[in-house]
């Protein structure tokens, strides 16, 4: 099964314990995870744990049923299953994947905005970054150990360096140390282009 950030939580939560679709996107978002891995429509989890048994890694393992509430597969992680989530967290922990954020493409392509309007989204992103930041540190339980805090911490940090840049980058439109226009664009893609 080609590996993917669901798919690897999936398999972590079915090694803790044996259970159903909506209570582990339920876990995935009181455990803040839901950050990592999209979840916000249940039919990805269901998605994703069908590729899951299809590959041997997860199977079926009965059914429960809670007070007023519909019966419920519950799923369980295989010994296979186990062993492919270990054998991706040794692959992914030293190696950086090839990931296609679309930021860095927008940012190629600044020069079909104008330096103003570039500044004012900017800035806005830039709001929008300090208070994600803010939310993840203040979700933290007191007393957690680091160790359920880990990809939290990274995330902060991850956030913060771009808050940082991209103040650098929004003083630098704002006091003309970075700027463009039309025929600096066409000059420069005459002399590279």
């Amino acid at each position: 099964m080609k590996r993917s950030p669901l798919a690897m939580v999936l398999l972590a939560l079915l090694v803790e314990a044996p259970t159903h679709p909506y209570r582990m996107q339920q876990m995935i978002k009181e455990r803040g995870q839901d950050q990592l891995v999209n979840v916000a429509q249940r039919n990805s989890v269901y998605q994703a744990l069908d590729r899951l048994v299809r590959e041997g890694l997860v199977r079926p393992g009965g059914t429960s049923r809670e007070a007023g509430r519909p019966e419920r597969t519950v799923y369980e992680v295989t010994d296979e299953g186990a062993a492919t989530l270990r054998r991706w967290l040794l692959e992914t922990l030293p190696e950086p994947a090839r990931e296609f954020p679309e930021f860095p493409v927008s940012l190629a392509l600044l020069a079909l905005l104008t330096p103003e309007e570039t500044r004012e989204l900017l800035r806005r992103r830039l709001a929008t970054l300090e208070d994600r930041a803010a939310g993840v540190e203040a979700q933290a339980p007191p007393g957690l150990p680091r160790l359920f805090l880990i990809e939290d911490e990274y995330r902060v940090v991850m956030l913060r360096a771009e808050i940082e840049w991209l103040r650098r980058v929004v003083a630098d439109l704002e006091t003309g140390r970075l700027t463009w226009d039309l025929a600096l664009i066409e000059e420069t893609l005459t002399r590279f282009g």
